[in-house]
């Protein structure tokens, strides 16, 4: 007996040696160690994110790298190395960190690009970007809600998808759908929103800075082109950046007034719901505080508060922020999820984004 334990014990001594070499062996913390990890300020949610912000990270530095030796836009690189790795976004540890990139690092990001941005710049636009921008969002609900109808869809469907498209994306779905009544939110639809917007903001992204070039805009006519048609924040930078500095800090201007559009559009629908009796409306919209962030810095830098050298470190690590976000969100990206539903709902949502970019092109052509 005693021969056969201390067999049995130089077994386990063995095997546990042999893994240990071959590098698959591992032996977790006791509990009541902490680790470095512990120690710092939110920990638990850094523990939870760091992979899938890691990962990011990782497509970002191949991006750039790329980038800096095929003479191709960095944004491109990540955004397609990123769709290579969507399979990260099914399941696992990356999931937390891959929707806390594509959010808060994507909205540190935009709010840092402020400081590229001045009062002398903005006026120099003009009225029409605004006027574009309000037309351009109300008009689409409209068509949204219309061609809704038309195919046989529910009302509320045609302004989520419309208000999704109008403002700013998955970010636009998700508010209006927190004020839609019980009775007529499906998660489904939200879903489905969520990834058609995502889906053609990306295919927006690729195609229309061929078409401004194609179309011979100057950087003025391509930012407020891009800026008023593409859905997510993320591409309009992405696309806006593409084709040159200018026309990436007027699509961020013209992008941000459509973000501004939000709070008032949600308002409106929670007060109709409201007051029509319909109920499940929560009225509340999440704040877009990266907006405030960008206006901040606009405003400092606007007055000459902000050194230049100052100035190009907060440029290059909004530069890095975008750049991480853009690959994060080439992981959510799923082509195979839309092949699932019926053409009605991806149909309405196309005709929407055809609708809003004719009309900022016929804006941008006609008093540009």
């Amino acid at each position: 007996m005693t021969t056969d334990r201390v067999d049995a014990g130089r077994r386990v001594s063995m095997e546990a040696s042999f893994d240990s070499m071959e590098g698959v062996f591992y032996q977790a913390p006791p509990p009541s160690r902490a680790t470095w990890l512990d120690r710092l300020p939110r920990a638990a949610l850094l523990r939870a994110v760091y992979p899938g912000v890691l990962t990011a990270g990782t497509i970002a530095l191949a991006a750039t790298w790329l980038s800096q030796h095929y003479a191709t836009p960095v944004m491109l690189f990540a955004l397609l190395i990123g769709m290579a790795f969507h399979f990260l976004h099914e399941e696992g540890r990356c999931v937390a960190g891959i929707e806390f990139s594509s959010r808060t690092i994507l909205r540190l990001g935009v709010a840092l690009l402020g400081v590229r941005v001045t009062f002398g710049e903005i006026a120099s636009l003009g009225l029409q970007p605004v006027l574009t921008v309000v037309v351009g969002v109300a008009s689409t609900i409209l068509i949204g809600l219309a061609v809704a109808r038309a195919f046989g869809l529910r009302p509320w469907f045609g302004i989520l998808s419309g208000g999704s498209v109008a403002i700013c994306g998955a970010s636009a779905a998700l508010a209006v759908a927190s004020v839609l009544p019980d009775r007529e939110r499906d998660d489904r639809d939200t879903i489905l929103t969520v990834v058609t917007v995502t889906a053609l903001s990306t295919i927006a992204m690729v195609v229309y800075p061929a078409i401004v070039a194609a179309l011979g805009f100057n950087h003025t006519q391509a930012g407020i082109f891009l800026g008023g048609t593409i859905h997510d924040v993320a591409q309009v930078v992405g696309a806006g950046y593409m084709v040159s500095n200018e026309t990436g800090d007027v699509a961020t201007y013209v992008k941000l007034l459509r973000v501004a559009m939000l709070l008032p559009v949600v308002f409106a629908i929670g007060l109709y719901v409201a007051r029509t009796g319909a109920g499940g409306g929560t009225g509340r919209a999440p704040l877009p505080t990266f907006l405030f962030g960008f206006a901040a810095l606009m405003v400092v830098n606007s007055f000459g508060f902000i050194p230049p050298v100052l100035g190009a470190i907060i440029t290059e690590l909004s530069r890095w922020c975008l750049v991480v976000a853009i690959a994060a969100l080439g992981m959510k990206t799923s082509f195979k999820k839309l092949l699932a539903v019926g053409w009605r709902p991806i149909g309405l949502m196309v005709i929407e984004t055809v609708w809003i970019a004719v009309l900022v092109f016929a804006s941008v052509a006609l008093f540009t």
